[in-house]
């Protein structure tokens, strides 16, 4: 039998792809990711299907779940919030799976970051703007950032930054984004993008952690950074020029 690793999307129940929708109606185990994952999607599951929440779980206790539906021949819907490419720690579940001869496969999901873009009606690649999107986080309890990847670093090419786990350190991180940004630099906070009680909060960098203070937002955020969230004057992308078409 087979693990399926599934992109369970931002939070909308109905931002799920038509295979992920399939696998979890179809899978006698499913295990999900806590209040990331929509009610909605569990009650898709098949009737007396085992529903395993892992948020308490510890990395063992999620492969042994795992591995004992395999034991059994059961499918597992393995749920991760977003797109499991990013910030899913799916990677370490597939190692062990590796070392346990457990299949698996991987569905992709819609990602956090590009359900904010669309709250904001923003695309993040703008000719004459922005052409370069860096994904990346922040260090608090989390993981330790690799050798060279700090926030500065990435603030110095200009690039628009979307930051994960980030919200909770904006006083922090604004000074390491004001000498490469400076403070008129546009800014927005989308929390819990694409559910019921989606927040959107724009700003610049000299009031913006201002603003996320004053509405209480401490988690499940996205903080998006740079030019392309204002752009009205840029030209015309190639794509579809009339130089291109002759």
């Amino acid at each position: 039998m087979t693990v399926h690793f599934i992109g369970a999307g931002p939070g909308a129940a109905d931002l799920v792809t038509v295979r992920a929708a399939r696998l979890i109606a179809s899978a006698p185990v499913c295990l999900y990711a806590g209040a990331l994952v929509p009610r909605e999607l569990l009650d898709t599951a098949p009737a007396g299907a085992r529903l395993v929440d892992t948020a308490d779980l510890t990395l063992d206790q999620i492969t042994d779940e795992l591995v004992a539906a395999h034991a059994a021949g059961l499918d597992v819907a393995r749920l991760h919030s977003g797109d499991p490419s990013i910030y899913s720690a799916m990677a370490e579940q597939m190692r062990r799976l590796d070392a346990a001869g457990v299949p698996y496969d991987v569905v992709p999901g819609v990602p956090a970051f590009a359900a904010a873009a669309a709250s904001l009606k923003r695309e993040l690649t703008v000719p004459g703007v922005g052409q370069t999107v860096v994904l990346t986080r922040t260090q608090a309890r989390s993981s330790a950032m690799p050798p060279g990847e700090q926030l500065a670093a990435y603030a110095a090419t200009g690039a628009t930054l979307v930051l994960h786990l980030a919200v909770q350190r904006l006083d922090e991180l604004v000074p390491e984004l004001l000498p490469h940004y400076g403070l008129d630099c546009p800014v927005a906070v989308v929390a819990r993008a694409s559910r019921d009680d989606e927040l959107v909060i724009r700003g610049t960098l000299a009031d913006i952690a201002g603003q996320v203070t004053a509405a209480g937002v401490r988690r499940t955020a996205i903080v998006v950074v740079g030019e392309v969230l204002t752009a009205g004057q840029f030209p015309d992308s190639h794509l579809y020029s009339s130089a291109r078409c002759r």
